[in-house]
């Protein structure tokens, strides 16, 4: 409902100064820009640069997130999962259970789909039909009707899960069932209605939730059949 990486950025490049007969080689380190001594004394000690440290350190900033981008696509790619890889701007997994098996992964995918389309529904008051393929048709009956007694709007913030289990209740041939419980923070959202004004009830709306869904396995996918709160603020993301 939820790695970085670092790399370094290249090897330190090497200056050469002659002073007399003698050679000194000088390493500048990839965030300390160099010049040379433009008093050409015999010290060739390179001067610092400001500007250049600056730019050393901006390449260095874009060489690492596109690096920590990269290896979280490589990881999405080859089937790992992890929190970051399941996350989206308004809808971040902060955590997810160590050791899961193929069918648990396959089970907290479905849940996380799940829960950010629906999430999106809330967000924009749209796109409800995006849901229908994700949820039992008595799940997606029991939204739509929320839905629609809605008050229109929209709804600004990101929501933070953190999903602490997911395990399986059932493999019954004809419906298999698994269970997934989150902790979901909604403390930073904001509702508004039409008119733009901030209908938000901080006892129900900006709270931490404590919530177990169900899943079960119809048409060939994991699919949403019910949810309940289990607590309220007692659970942390």
């Amino acid at each position: 409902m939820h790695h970085f990486l670092s790399f370094p950025t290249g090897s330190s490049g090497l200056r050469r100064a002659a002073a007399g007969a003698a050679a000194l080689l000088l390493a500048c380190g990839p965030l300390v820009a160099c010049s040379q001594d433009p008093g050409g004394g015999a010290s060739g000690v390179p001067a610092y640069d400001p500007e250049a440290a600056a730019s050393a350190r901006a390449s260095e900033s874009a060489a690492a997130a596109q690096a920590s981008a990269s290896a979280a696509a490589s990881a999405e790619a080859a089937g790992v999962v992890t929190a970051e890889s399941l996350s989206t701007e308004r809808h971040v997994i902060t955590s997810i259970p160590e050791d899961l098996d193929e069918l648990q992964t396959e089970v907290l995918r479905a849940f996380v789909h799940y829960d950010q389309v629906t999430w999106n529904i809330w967000f924009t008051r749209t796109g409800i039909e995006d849901a229908q393929p994700l949820m039992t048709a008595e799940a997606y009956q029991r939204l739509t009707n929320n839905v629609d007694q809605a008050v229109a709007g929209h709804t600004d913030g990101t929501v933070r899960v953190a999903v602490t289990s997911v395990y399986l209740t059932s493999l019954d041939a004809v419906r298999p069932e698994a269970v997934v419980e989150v902790c979901a923070d909604q403390t930073d959202l904001v509702k508004y209605d039409a008119e733009g004004n901030d209908i938000s009830n901080p006892d129900t709306l900006q709270v931490r939730r404590n919530i177990r869904v169900t899943m079960v396995y119809e048409d060939g996918t994991w699919k949403e059949a019910s949810e309940g709160t289990l607590s309220i603020n007692e659970c942390t993301v």
